[in-house]
């Protein structure tokens, strides 16, 4: 991701890449991108010819990092998710309005081809009131790890990042908030571990209700043991009171109402699973949007990228369905204990 979001400046034209830190790539994103090498994240973040910071580092220290850069005076983008815990988002808002500094979280979902199209179907009410959706995120990990993107996933195993659900749903949840226009006030959820010899969740199945009435369920796993099934990685099925969308946010956007099933939109072949086409314009194009999008909310120009609370409602719905599979109880986040 810190290439992939290296890319995305290098593409606009106006952004400029100055410096990257921390982990093992730093060296050669430096090489490419001709970029300066910092030893570390607080070397970075003290440099005074720097506007903004992108955090890619792995979960449990986007904390760290985002209160740093924001201590200096940065705006920062952090990817997905934005913390691993509820409090530590709420530290990182706080601290970006006390500075009056932006803070976005990575939320690219929101500039994909029918992503867009979707919500705009459903603010236009092309399916009426959405009273319902199913999302389906089941993954099979062998399909990444053989194309070589991505590197080390010694992390994904790593109890600080908590589990996979906290990496594959904030996209979902915030796609249906987006949409929507609600949050998420109550959830219920089984989570579990399937693989062998792995200390973290790999397989979620929840429930969500949201303040506009709508209810979801969310399936989430790493756990396959082949790849997944056709058309199933990534998909959300939307009941309305006047019509249905199938929205696949790698394929097709498909309509149904009162006319029958029409293909709406269709998103290019993104070809995310491996290094090779990782970086080509398709995949990159949300990227680049999503950057602009980030520097137009630095502007003050009207910008649809992830805020802080977008970031923080992914986490606390993430957590409460943690504490709703340990505890076998429905958990209502937002509320007041």
């Amino acid at each position: 991701m810190g290439r992939t979001h290296a890319e995305a400046v290098r593409r606009l034209p106006n952004a400029e890449l100055v410096a990257v830190a921390g982990g093992s790539r730093a060296p050669g994103l430096a090489e490419r991108y001709g970029m300066a090498l910092e030893p570390d994240y607080q070397a970075l973040v003290r440099r005074k010819d720097i506007d903004a910071v992108v955090v890619t580092t792995p979960h449990h220290v986007h904390v760290q990092e985002t209160l740093a850069a924001i201590q200096e005076g940065k705006h920062v983008l952090v990817e997905k998710p934005m913390a691993t815990t509820v409090e530590d988002s709420d530290k990182m808002i706080a601290a970006a309005k006390a500075a009056k500094l932006t803070l976005a979280v990575g939320y690219q979902q929101r500039f994909r081809v029918n992503n867009v199209k979707a919500r705009e179907l459903i603010k236009e009410g092309a399916i009426g009131k959405v009273l319902a959706a199913l999302i389906s995120m089941p993954m099979y990990a062998g399909t990444i790890k053989a194309g070589g993107f991505g590197g080390n996933w010694a992390w994904w195993n790593d109890p600080s990042s908590v589990g996979h659900l906290i990496n594959s749903a904030p996209h979902a949840l915030d796609m249906m908030r987006w949409f929507t226009g609600g949050d998420i006030v109550t959830v219920s959820a089984f989570t579990r571990t399937f693989l062998p010899d792995i200390p973290v969740e790999d397989t979620t199945l929840g429930l969500l209700e949201f303040s506009t009435g709508a209810i979801c369920s969310l399936f989430s796993s790493r756990a396959l043991p082949a790849p997944s099934f056709p058309g199933e990685d990534f998909r959300i099925r939307i009941v309305g009171t006047t019509g249905l969308l199938d929205l696949d946010p790698y394929g097709d956007l498909k309509l149904s109402d009162e006319k029958g099933w029409r293909l709406v939109s269709q998103q290019p072949p993104v070809k995310h699973e491996g290094a090779d086409t990782a970086f080509g314009d398709v995949r990159m194009q949300a990227y680049c949007d999503q950057m602009q999008a980030f520097i137009s909310l630095i502007e003050g120009r009207p910008s649809q990228v992830g805020t802080g609370e977008d970031g923080r409602a992914a986490v606390e719905a993430v957590v409460a369905m943690f504490k709703s599979s340990t505890d076998k109880t429905w958990v209502f986040p937002g509320r007041k204990a």
